[in-house]
């Protein structure tokens, strides 16, 4: 039984993204020039931003180089370098935080338009609430959700695009830089091609997994928090439907309970999700302090045999760091994934509420014809 229920639950949740997706993408078909140019605007400052990454990567290794030289002149030559790397990477940020947001304007506002002209036909919003369990607060998830479901699949796109091509590249960086590493074992000498490229796989599959581990309950956390805030909401709006008689009759005795219940389910969902966050943040921070080390430490051997120069460590470090950062994309979108998913299900559950009701409407018969 309890598997039939599984199923159950899953083939629901698979045709309520069915149904957003339905309606979501129709934005997209109906704007086909608009959505590949800023598609590709979007794409082209994202190949920006990682040249300027790479070139300031490049960058570190210099200054320390010069650095360790004690060369004045070299140092002021990379100082007035940075200058204008670094504007040019402000403005690349800027321009792609102008460019995402207009995307995700567009596609909310197509979608809401869509989504409320249905909702106002025949006067449905009269028939809605309450029709169908997940169906309360219409308002709010046309308002609310509409938006994160629209904005979060170009913000991960985005973010996922990048960290892939962030790591393609830097892995050529620790391959070139890092070289191999020659470990004595028993005697002989074993040499390890591209030992950081190694090294970094290796370190960011042991993060990902432990996150993925200590977190893999979140995204059902945060689906079931978001659905009893809405609970919460709709039982606090069933009461502007009251008559006040007088103080003690004014308000229903079982919407009060349902009220107060709501509340309570509110509240235990949030401790839940506290103590997820709490369980992700101890291996997100020990990441986020251990990362940096362990790539000097990797670093510190052919250092101190004088094949890897001091900028060559830092460049080789820098990019140990930005690589598995990139890895770490599923992990640092945990939540946001999780809210996207929730907030996709109650607006396909809210189509698929208006999509009965469109279609009752067409069964009823017509007036009879003279």
């Amino acid at each position: 039984m309890r598997f039939f229920d599984l199923s159950a639950w899953i083939f629901n949740h698979k045709e309520l993204t069915k149904r957003f997706w339905s309606s979501a993408l129709l934005v997209w078909r109906d704007r086909k020039g608009w959505v590949i140019t800023l598609g590709l605007f979007l794409l082209v400052i994202v190949l920006l931003q990682l040249l300027v990454q790479v070139l300031l990567n490049l960058w570190n290794r210099n200054f320390f180089d010069a650095l360790d030289r004690r060369d004045a002149a070299a140092l002021w030559y990379q100082a007035k370098i940075f200058v204008p790397l670094a504007a040019f990477s402000v403005l690349l940020a800027a321009t792609s935080v102008w460019a995402r947001m207009t995307a995700q304007r567009g596609w909310r506002e197509a979608l809401t338009r869509r989504v409320i002209v249905q909702w106002l036909e025949h006067d449905r919003f009269r028939h809605l609430n309450g029709m169908v369990k997940g169906t309360e607060n219409p308002e709010y998830r046309i308002s609310v959700d509409i938006r994160v479901a629209t904005d979060a699949p170009i913000d991960l796109l985005l973010a996922f695009v990048t960290s892939m091509l962030t790591a393609v590249t830097f892995f050529g960086v620790l391959w070139t830089i890092g070289g191999s590493l020659d470990v004595p074992v028993f005697g002989m000498t074993i040499t390890i091609p591209g030992y950081l490229v190694i090294g970094v796989i290796l370190y960011s599959g042991a993060m990902s997994t432990l996150m993925i581990l200590v977190g893999h309950h979140m995204t059902g956390v945060i689906e079931r928090m978001n659905q009893s805030e809405a609970e919460f909401r709709a039982a606090a709006d069933a009461f502007r439907g009251e008559k006040v008689v007088d103080e003690a009759a004014s308000i229903d005795g079982e919407k009060r309970n349902a009220l107060w219940l709501r509340l309570q389910t509110v509240l235990l969902w949030w401790r839940e999700f506290c103590w997820q966050l709490v369980r992700t943040t101890l291996i997100s921070h020990s990441n986020f302090l251990l990362a940096p080390v362990v790539a000097w430490l990797l670093c510190v051997p052919k250092y101190l045999s004088g094949a890897m120069s001091l900028g060559e460590l830092t460049q080789s470090a820098a990019a140990f760091v930005t690589v598995q950062t990139a890895f770490n994309w599923l992990v640092d979108n945990y939540q946001r994934l999780a809210d996207w998913r929730s907030a996709v299900h109650r607006v396909g559950t809210l189509l698929v509420a208006l999509d009965d009701l469109e279609a009752k409407e067409g069964a009823k018969p017509g007036p009879a014809s003279s």
